[in-house]
């Protein structure tokens, strides 16, 4: 039987989920708050986002590997498709979400963070 997701180095990986779902949700929830009708669509994203980073938070630190990589996916998804649309269409999204330009206001680590998890939870998976 394989480590736990959130086992060994998999604790940087839960901790970093962890930070992001901290800034993902503290920023949601004041957009939300304060602007939500300037800008709907992107602050109804960045909520998505912290639920993603959240369940990914917990996912990997209980070992649910399959919830995780599901969650993974749909964060890499979600970076891949916000991204690509806040860049052709800036117009519909007149304020950033976390996912806005494939994360670059986080220094690009919403691209990179899901591929390191998907890297790390399907290490040692054998193909049949």
């Amino acid at each position: 039987m394989s480590a736990p997701s959130g086992a060994g180095p998999g604790r940087v990986l839960v901790a970093v989920y962890g930070v992001f779902a901290l800034a993902a949700t503290s920023r949601a929830a004041v957009q939300i708050a304060t602007r939500f009708a300037e800008a709907p669509l992107a602050y109804a994203l960045s909520a998505f986002a912290a639920v993603v980073y959240i369940v990914l938070t917990v996912a990997l630190a209980r070992g649910a590997r399959r919830l995780a990589v599901a969650a993974c996916l749909v964060e890499l998804a979600g970076v891949l498709v916000i991204g690509t649309l806040s860049l052709a269409d800036p117009a519909a999204f007149p304020h950033a979400t976390v996912w806005s330009g494939y994360g670059s206001g986080y220094l690009f680590v919403p691209l990179v963070l899901p591929v390191v998890g998907l890297l790390w939870l399907l290490r040692g998976v054998r193909r049949s």
